[in-house]
């Protein structure tokens, strides 16, 4: 096997970016409480105005924490977070992590279904929501262990008056109103905050061993499992982003949230690496591409991480040329391919640097990224970062590639998971000896650069969203109509990839595309939700009855209705 001494990538490295890293052996939060007493005024989050200091951070954090220690929360229990970018998301993040507990952060888009999954896999014991969301939580209660819910609102994070305006929009006619009757098991997230102690809990961890995060990702054989994340796991990674950005100054920089910090590439390149590095979080719940090119004026943002659609978005906004978004240093681009001529032209917008970097839930998740201050390779996934080692398993031999040859991409490292949540088989799988299998078909060059060619899962990437196929057509199937269906992700411009389902109906039955999509929206989140539907005689098989998605994806002539 290789050691780290022998990879050819370092061949790349420019002298700022070490080949290894001696890591602290510290949870995730006492990186919140350095800043806090490194830079106790300098500002930590800034949402719409209002701003929080890392001293205020850290009160706020610490007065979660010991609240929920008061509801019954100890080391090792499940917290689930079900909330878009906000001020409250990072506070329960964090407050959580202190009690030693395991955060679940689950998708705000998700319907029952999705959500009660999630949360009897998990057994999450304390479930944070925005009071939008409650009704549906509540739907699921009676089937999970949750024994306290904290609700919270997008107005609870507004500076004064726009948290009023805020509550008045709501109230008027036609505006979302959710009763809420608060009470021994269901808290106000604002009164938590206001009557917790400050004072740091007490809590013995280990964070070479002792469990972080569950973050839940789809699989292509069933339900979405519980990927299990140590502290160490995540103080790695966020150690090596920094390092690769090795022009970021500490206290210095303001990174520009957008990203969801319920997807594993926004919580460590935006809400932690942001911790760790002292700088402020700039936080955004939705991607609008005016309000995001005014913040970034605004608020002369210098670091900017995003999906394709996002940068693609901004450069076809009306007027983008008219803003100055010239305080810009770094963008790195993750969960789809970058276009080249997206990175040029954005480059060019911005004067900062814009990379494509790859990685995946199992990894916390960045394992390669290109060059910010050097040279890179268009179409490349970049090289791997520190203490990185990547490889890839020749299709033929099963052994190490030749460079150029093509096979599965394989990597290990500190900052790859511990395992799937209570499925030792699917760990198993995962793994061979300690290379993580990635899924990904792809090649290395004779420099160590890195190339996606295709994916060895079905998964689709739409929009930044990993969507796996067989859950929905798990749900097609239960449609009264569809004898056979199969999904698959076809080109889009703008996503990516989007969903595309192809239907046989049973014979005599009467469907269309517009009550497929109702039936498939009031079940899946609406990313999910198929774009475009083709019916069909029959779909393409083998022999022995496999279905060619690879024909249905290229288009091969079959059958149509």
């Amino acid at each position: 096997m290789r050691t780290i001494e022998e990879n050819v990538w370092f061949q790349q490295y420019p002298d700022e970016i070490p080949r290894t890293i001696s890591y602290e052996n510290k949870p995730l939060p006492a990186f919140l409480e350095e800043a806090a007493e490194e830079f106790p005024e300098n500002k930590a989050i800034s949402f719409y105005g209002r701003k929080w200091t890392y001293e205020e951070l850290l009160k706020d954090a610490a007065a979660f924490a010991n609240e929920i220690v008061s509801f019954g929360v100890k080391k090792g229990d499940r917290v689930a977070v079900m909330l878009p970018n906000t001020p409250q998301s990072v506070i329960s993040y964090y407050g959580a992590l202190m009690t030693g507990a395991v955060v679940v952060q689950t998708n705000p888009l998700y319907m029952e279904r999705e959500l009660l999954h999630q949360l009897k896999d998990s057994e999450a014991k304390i479930m944070v929501c925005l009071d939008d969301i409650f009704p549906r939580v509540m739907a699921v209660l009676e089937e999970t262990r949750l024994e306290h819910i904290i609700v919270t609102s997008i107005q609870d994070g507004l500076p004064f008056p726009k948290n009023k305006f805020y509550s008045w929009f709501r109230h008027k006619p036609g505006g979302t109103i959710v009763d809420i009757q608060y009470g021994n098991t269901i808290h106000s997230f604002e009164r938590i905050i206001r009557r917790g102690s400050c004072q740091l809990p007490e809590v013995n961890l280990d964070p070479k061993e002792d469990l972080a995060l569950l973050q839940y990702t789809g699989g292509t054989t069933g339900a979405a499992k519980g990927v299990m994340l140590t502290h160490f796991n995540l103080v790695s990674n966020t150690t090596q982003c920094l390092s690769w950005m090795y022009k970021m100054k500490k206290g210095q920089e303001k990174n520009l949230a957008v990203l969801p910090f319920f997807h594993v590439y926004g919580m460590t390149v935006s809400m932690n690496l942001s911790i760790m590095n002292a700088a402020e979080l700039v936080i955004l719940p939705k991607f609008h591409p005016k309000q995001v090119l005014k913040i970034i004026e605004k608020e002369k943002i210098t670091l900017f991480p995003g999906a394709p659609t996002m940068y693609i978005s901004l450069l076809q906004e009306k007027k983008t040329e008219a803003y100055d978004l010239s305080s810009i240093r770094a963008c790195i681009s993750g969960s789809a391919s970058l276009p080249a001529d997206v990175q040029q032209q954005f480059e060019r917008l911005s004067g900062g640097r814009l990379v494509e970097g790859y990685g995946l839930t199992e990894a916390s998740p960045v394992t390669h990224c290109n060059l910010l201050w050097g040279p890179r390779q268009e179409g490349s996934i970049g090289l791997p970062w520190p203490d990185t080692e990547a490889a890839v398993l020749s299709q033929r031999t099963g052994e190490f590639a030749e460079p150029g040859e093509i096979g599965e991409i394989v990597v290990r490292g500190p900052q790859v998971m511990k395992g799937y949540w209570r499925s030792p088989e699917e760990t198993g799988r995962a793994f061979i000896n300690e290379w993580l299998l990635t899924g990904d078909m792809g090649y290395m060059d004779e420099k160590g650069s890195f190339f996606i060619v295709d994916r060895k899962k079905d998964m689709i990437i739409a929009g930044g969203f990993n969507i796996y196929p067989r859950e929905i057509e798990e749900i097609l199937y239960e449609h009264e109509a569809v004898q056979e269906a199969v999904v698959v992700g076809v080109p889009d411009t703008y996503r990516g990839e989007t969903v595309k389902a192809f239907i046989v109906k049973k014979q005599g039955a009467a469907i269309d595309e517009e009550a497929l999509s109702h039936f498939c929206r009031e079940r899946l989140a609406a990313f999910k939700v198929p774009r475009a539907y083709e019916f069909r005689e029959e779909l393409p098989k083998t022999s022995v009855g496999k279905v060619l998605r690879r024909k249905l994806k290229t288009g091969e002539t079959e059958p149509r209705v």
